[in-house]
């Protein structure tokens, strides 16, 4: 008989979605990791004032922006910050957010309710218009960016676990648990917690789109990723801000392509793994 992960890896296999995730995945983190050595161009420093705003080439694949910097590599720079945000602030709503829905699923009661409580509060506002207002106070940088759309994750995964929970903690293998006196912390991270990772899983992989989203808009706000730094979202604001988006619309098509590009890779991905780990959910 053929192990779950062998099995949960053909159900992948057969999903063409997945695969095609897969592939762009891939495809954006290896360009992301090799950069350097396709185009060593510094994005933020090489500048040649001589060919601003020059449609693309065969030299510059993307054309320059307004400082004469080439644009393809300020795009793959770019991938490489957005990637960073998009894993590590859906990491911390990961982390957090599973957390407090183990507690408030296992242990009902007031901290059910508490937790339930703070998930509504946070579910009240906009994504978006609650990392904005985190990092205007907090102020603009790259590191409040990946804390505010960390938070804005948190209660998707309150939730998702909570329910979770719910459903296995009167499974027979946890009631088993119980009688035999196993201690809470045992039951809810060696029993439990395993059972609610697929889930949790696949909503990671859908969060690092809709995350990538959210840092391009706080970007494009100026209160993400800080001039030099090739963010998607500040490049495709400083085509707007400099007046030259419609005379040279490559300054911000080719950002906003690799944006739309993540958010489908890993929307495509997110679809192959719920095949995989959550068949019966499709």
């Amino acid at each position: 008989m053929e192990s779950p992960t062998r099995q949960a890896f053909k159900r992948f296999l057969k999903s063409p979605s997945g695969k095609v995730g897969l592939a762009l995945t891939l495809a954006l983190v290896l360009l992301a990791l090799f950069i350097p050595v396709l185009k060593p161009y510094d994005p933020t420093t090489d500048r040649d004032y001589l060919n601003r705003l020059k449609p693309p080439s065969l030299e510059h694949p993307f054309g320059t922006d307004h400082l004469g910097r080439d644009i393809f590599t300020r795009v793959l720079h770019g991938s490489r910050i957005s990637l960073q945000v998009g894993v590590l602030s859906v990491g911390i709503g990961l982390v957090a957010g599973t957390l407090l829905g183990l507690i408030a699923g296992f242990f009902r009661g007031r901290t059910e309710v508490a937790i339930g409580w703070l998930a509504d509060l946070l579910l009240a506002f906009p994504g978006t218009l609650l990392a904005i207002a985190i990092v205007a106070v907090a102020g603009p940088s790259l590191q409040n960016a990946m804390i505010a759309i960390g938070v804005v994750q948190i209660p998707v995964y309150i939730r998702l676990a909570r329910s979770m929970v719910l459903s296995l903690r009167e499974q027979d293998f946890v009631q088993a648990a119980v009688a035999l006196g196993a201690g809470n912390g045992r039951i809810l991270f060696k029993h439990i917690l395993p059972g609610t990772l697929p889930p949790l899983v696949v909503q990671a992989t859908l969060s690092i789109g809709t995350a990538t989203l959210e840092a391009a808009a706080l970007g494009f706000l100026g209160l993400g990723a800080q001039p030099p730094a090739p963010e998607w979202g500040a490049m495709i604001a400083d085509s707007f801000k400099g007046g030259y988006a419609m005379n040279a619309p490559w300054t911000m098509i080719f950002p906003g392509l690799f944006i739309m590009l993540t958010v489908l890779a890993f929307n495509l991905l997110g679809d192959g793994l719920r095949a995989a780990l959550a068949p019966r959910s499709r």
